[in-house]
């Protein structure tokens, strides 16, 4: 006993500030990959793979050579494997890093995206005409592009108003907006099973609450009937918000608040 305690003691003095730094940086970088990939495909395929690995221990154990001999290849190339499964993934990671490093640019243009978007959402709401914008966000929407209208196009009022218009090729359906670009128009997407929701609430509405329950996806919707602008955030629906409230849920949903902080520091310090 007394010479597990001498061993313990040892290791913990052994260890040096270095190896503190180095594990807190492992901490961090881990924690924030998980907190990526947590609640997207990337995290289900991540248990997949969990299972995969369960499985080659469990086929070392036992001695099971014909397993053992195709995990054994399989690992050979998994870094290849990874990369392609994980694609989306790295790539939105990597685009997330750029807007960071690019700070006080990406905030002025998001900011004026939103504020865009919002004009042209108020000027649909007070002609009754009806409308349906998915903001993306950590999920992935290219699945539910099929089919749709790519465009890759900046966002822009005019060009929200004239795609929503009645009787154009793209008003049916929804737009789906990545950062500061609409990507795709004409997008049909799922619609809520939820049995509680008001029994008055449309199909637009509906799929609107439909994309936020399959992902973190924000939906604006206008009502041509009421002319009204809701919001559908995480399966919940929030009606009736004026410009105001609207930019104040969207900005703090899009977690564009966070770069102000920046801006304010910044600021001190040019004071200094």
């Amino acid at each position: 006993m007394f010479e597990s305690i001498d061993w313990i003691v040892n290791v913990i003095k052994s260890i040096r500030i270095n190896d503190i730094i180095d594990i807190l940086f492992v901490a961090v970088i881990i924690y924030y990959l998980l907190k990526f990939i947590i609640g997207t495909r990337g995290w289900q395929i991540l248990i997949g793979l969990f299972f995969l690995l369960f499985l080659w221990l469990f086929a070392k154990i036992l001695h099971l050579t014909t397993i053992e001999w195709i995990f054994d290849n399989l690992w050979s190339i998994g870094i290849f494997i990874l990369i392609v499964v994980f694609q989306p993934e790295i790539r939105r990671g990597l685009a997330k890093i750029g807007e960071r490093t690019l700070f006080r640019y990406s905030l002025l243009s998001r900011k004026k995206a939103i504020d865009e978007i919002i004009r042209a959402a108020t000027f649909l709401a007070e002609r009754k005409i009806g409308a349906l914008i998915v903001f993306e966000r950590s999920i992935d929407l290219e699945n539910y592009t099929e089919g749709c209208v790519k465009l890759h196009a900046d966002v822009s009022l005019e060009l929200l108003i004239s795609i929503f218009i009645p009787q154009t090729p793209l008003h049916d359906g929804a737009v789906i907006i990545r950062d500061q670009e609409i990507v795709s128009a004409r997008c049909f997407l799922p619609l809520t099973i939820n049995p509680n929701i008001p029994k008055n609430i449309g199909t637009r509405h509906r799929a609107g609450l439909g994309i936020t329950e399959e992902t973190d996806a924000i939906a604006l919707i206008v009502s041509e009937e009421r002319g009204e602008i809701s919001l559908a955030i995480d399966g919940k629906l929030y009606r009736g918000l004026d410009p105001l409230t609207l930019r104040n849920m969207l900005i703090k949903a899009l977690e564009i608040e966070r770069p102000d902080i920046l801006e304010k520091f910044l600021k001190k310090m040019k004071k200094r």
